[in-house]
């Protein structure tokens, strides 16, 4: 519009001005009459009109070549990761359909590699997000050094990068090498501000012509991330730094742990999990002096399920705290209906030992449930000494000062030593079944359970023997000294209602127990005198 109005002013200008300027020039020089005012200004109008037009017209123009190439920087930026320079997870789908495409037509496929880097929130929390940031950026241009000049590559957000590698679809061996390629070259120390960061990954791979296979038709991009994300999982799952290629058995058993996490979190609110207990039996007198309270859960589509199931994933997902509060009251209303002689242990997670606020929390749930701390035994596996020892031994002892006793766990299973159980207030230590199992056919599991008794002897710490199958095991144990033990050969764990009915029989219930007598009130004693 503004070159429009600068082409009508300057057709106007010549119109005018072949009949307006001699005039002009003429009055100037003294001979000829002065022009028309009318014609004349309209002569200045269209100068002024074309200058203005012509001016209009080239900021228009700077202004819209501006505006174009902020827009493709827009859109660049829009498919472009700003700190590694990347693929980003928006563009990397249409790069990669593409991908496919050619590779199809070809009779090739595309190998889909996903690399998460190993534990590098560690990296942020311990040398700040610049650091993380750089190591980022290192690792993207390591990986980009290595992989072949057609193979895309995108950050998808976090630590997550993926790949896309066109290949022949009968060389499978050369996308293994690749990968081994690139663990082995981010995992090189990386120097930043004067430190040295070390990292890992762990890769999946999906390739597409399996899936294609197993969708029966071309799978879409995103179908196959999906694919090397599970893959990517299981190396996570397998320890780290190392690769997996996709198999369909994975999907398998990650949508089982889905189903699993969610039928957790749903049995908690419903109370599906219950307490079980199996007896613990004085070796010398035969006496019951208490039960192991056992975590069960009743699922509706699972049946009875063991804790080594569950136990692990509640851990992972957050609920373990949840789930164990849950069972200790069950447990402590329980063990309210038995004999007071009768002592009640409970396994204490590793993760909430991690927790400041534990001891008040398991005190809270004693004095509401008026359950004496005295017949409460907590249960600490080995494992737990390497988290943080000194968290350990503070909660060790706050326990123990409310009046409850501490067991340690598996012993033999983990890294203890000596030093630690001299230093850490332990009441009792549990020798793992593994050793007991042997004990009256091995000689070295005799020997060492030998030794065992006898330093618990030395520190003073009572001995619990755990897996105890048969009377064969029975009678070695008896030879090694006093102890207190249980295990199937005593019988199964049993639900509560099985556990009181024979409590009833053995008269070891709490109204079978003595009354406790009542110290006479001052004024009734005066009164009778």
């Amino acid at each position: 519009m503004a070159l429009g109005i600068a082409l009508a002013a300057m057709i106007l200008f010549v119109a005018t001005g072949g009949t307006a300027v001699p005039r002009l020039i003429a009055a100037w020089r003294g001979i000829a009459a002065q022009p028309d005012i009318l014609l004349t200004n309209a002569l200045v109008l269209n100068v002024a009109l074309i200058i203005l037009g012509c001016n209009r017209y080239r900021s228009l123009r700077a202004e819209l070549q501006a505006r174009r190439i902020s827009e493709e920087e827009a859109r660049r930026l829009a498919d472009i990761d700003p700190l590694t320079g990347c693929y980003n997870r928006r563009s990397i789908g249409p790069a990669m359909e593409e991908q496919l495409g050619k590779a199809r037509d070809r009779g090739g496929a595309v190998a889909v590699i996903l690399l998460d880097l190993d534990n590098f929130k560690q990296v942020n929390d311990l040398n700040g997000h610049s650091v993380g940031d750089r190591v980022l950026q290192v690792a993207a241009e390591r990986m980009a050094e290595i992989l072949p000049a057609d193979a895309l590559l995108a950050r998808l957000g976090g630590d997550e990068f993926a790949c896309a590698v066109p290949h022949a679809a009968s060389n499978r061996d050369a996308m293994e090498h690749l990968a081994a390629r690139l663990i082995e070259r981010v995992a090189r120390p990386i120097k930043i501000e004067g430190l040295s960061i070390e990292v890992t990954i762990s890769v999946g791979i999906a390739g597409s012509d399996t899936v294609d296979a197993e969708h029966g038709g071309a799978a879409a991009p995103q179908q196959i991330m999906q694919k090397a994300d599970i893959a990517m999982y299981q190396a996570k799952k397998a320890g780290k730094n190392r690769c997996f290629w996709f198999e369909p058995s994975m999907e398998y058993e990650l949508r089982f742990r889905n189903q699993l996490e969610s039928g957790i979190r749903r049995g908690i609110a419903k109370g599906e999990f219950v307490p079980y207990y199996e007896q613990q039996i004085d070796l010398d007198t035969g006496r019951l002096v208490g039960f192991e309270m056992l975590a069960r859960w009743h699922s509706p589509d699972l049946g009875t399920v063991n804790p080594d199931i569950f136990i692990p994933i509640a851990e992972d997902i957050g609920v373990i705290a949840q789930l164990s509060e849950d069972l200790i009251v069950q447990t402590i209303e329980d063990a309210r209906q038995w004999h007071p002689s009768l002592t009640i242990s409970v396994n204490i997670s590793p993760v909430q030992l991690r927790d400041p606020w534990f001891s008040q929390k398991l005190l809270k749930i004693l004095v509401q449930h008026n359950f004496p701390p005295s017949r409460l035994e907590i249960e600490i596996t080995e494992s737990c000494l390497h988290d943080d020892i000194g968290l350990v031994r503070t909660m060790i002892t706050s326990l123990r000062n409310q009046g409850m006793r501490i067991s340690l766990d598996d012993f033999g299973t983990g890294y203890s030593s000596l030093a630690q159980l001299r230093s850490l207030p332990f009441d009792r230590l549990k020798i793992d079944r593994s050793f007991i199992r042997e004990v009256h056919k091995s000689p070295a599991s005799s020997k060492l359970v030998d030794a065992i008794v006898s330093m618990g002897d030395g520190l003073d710490m009572p001995i619990t023997a755990e897996g105890i199958e048969s009377g064969e095991i029975l009678a070695a144990l008896k030879r090694v000294g006093r102890l207190k033990g249980q295990g199937y050969h005593y019988g199964r764990p049993e639900p509560a209602a099985e556990v009181t009915k024979r409590l009833a029989e053995a008269s070891l219930l709490a109204e079978d127990a003595d009354p406790v007598p009542v110290p006479a009130d001052r004024s009734s004693a005066a009164g009778l005198a």
